[in-house]
């Protein structure tokens, strides 16, 4: 990871610190050592200036609240540009479900919308597992509030992206860079971009850091990531699901599109991020459970004078088609199936 919180915005040294002279000293040594170490591509953090520093811990927050014996309510919100949700706590519940409220996380302060009504904390304590809280609820967000978050959407990261862009032609790195994320609170903004292998921005940082005087991130995703950032409908007419519902994009495979007895082409049951689609995968586990209620293809059933062998399945019907012993072809119910077995397995 390359972090050059250490470095004022001037260059000058800070309160306590040693003379520049010697942290150039120190700093050949410290960038030898780095230098043999692995960068992490997901996510490298940029400089910023002091008064920028910020670190918050949701648990600690939490139990400094009940140890004061703080009414805590908790609301499932979303927040952030990639539609992240979780849990939150808060000491005021005057918001109600679909309503903007700014929400104080790792990263910062950010805009995010209350999906669920507030619950009493006390009724999460007597879960068995434990609850993980993405952060704590500021306020109910108010028409300044939106007002600013909107200028923040429409003219700050245009702008703030298209000086990153002119910046990495500057410096002629091959990386495509898709969104920006300027946080609410203006503790960090973040650049998402597309890379086919690692990218030495570490002079990119730095410009940005000294162009926005705040916290710089560079975080490199993938297309199903730049999908989620970008396309607001799939194909089929209705939202992303990656930008609606879902928390983790797991991996899809083809054996997925034939349990659901799909197109095999890959055209045709792709996303707008160019994969196997999403909904493949989460719908797998019912196509799977359906498939466990009814006989196979070839298998020998009974369901009452009904005698014969499964020529083809319904899943979604829950049906099955019998050819039976006079050549008939009779859809069954699973209900009315009474003997079902695979002849061979049969001794």
């Amino acid at each position: 990871m390359y972090d050059e919180d250490r470095e004022n915005g001037d260059g000058a040294p800070r309160e306590g610190e040693a003379p520049l002279e010697k942290k150039e000293a120190a700093g050949e040594s410290a960038r030898e050592s780095a230098g043999k170490e692995s960068r992490r591509e997901s996510s490298v953090s940029g400089r910023h200036s002091g008064r920028h520093h910020y670190a918050f811990d949701p648990a600690a927050r939490l139990k400094e609240l009940v140890e004061a014996g703080m009414e805590i309510w908790t609301v499932a919100a979303r927040y952030g540009k990639m539609n992240n949700s979780g849990l939150f706590f808060c000491t005021a519940c005057g918001f109600a479900p679909e309503e903007h409220i700014v929400v104080k996380t790792k990263m910062g302060v950010e805009m995010g919308r209350a999906l669920t009504a507030p619950v009493p904390y006390d009724k999460l304590e007597e879960r068995d597992a434990p609850v993980e809280f993405h952060g704590e609820v500021l306020r109910p967000a108010q028409k300044e509030d939106i007002s600013r978050w909107q200028y923040i959407q429409d003219e700050l990261c245009e702008k703030e992206f298209d000086i990153c862009q002119d910046l990495i032609k500057k410096h002629g790195l091959a990386m495509k860079l898709v969104d920006v994320e300027h946080l609410f609170g203006g503790d960090r903004i973040i650049f998402y971009f597309l890379a086919d292998g690692r990218v030495d921005f570490r002079a990119l940082v730095r410009d940005l850091s000294r162009e926005f005087r705040t916290r710089i991130e560079m975080r490199q995703i993938g297309v199903r990531d730049e999908a989620k950032l970008l396309a607001d409908y799939e194909h089929c007419g209705r939202p992303l699901c990656c930008k609606t519902f879902l928390k983790d994009l797991q991996p899809v495979t083809m054996k997925m599109a034939k349990h659901q007895k799909t197109t095999l082409d890959p055209t045709k049951i792709s996303g707008r991020c160019g994969r196997l689609m999403c909904c493949l995968r989460f719908e797998d586990e019912v196509y799977t459970w359906l498939r466990s209620k009814l006989p196979r293809k070839g298998w020998k059933v009974q369901a009452g004078r009904i005698r014969g062998e499964v020529a083809d399945v319904n899943l979604l019907k829950e049906q099955v088609l019998v050819r039976t012993e006079s050549g008939e072809l009779v859809w069954v119910h699973s209900s009315e199936i009474q003997k079902a077995f695979d002849p061979r397995k049969q001794d």
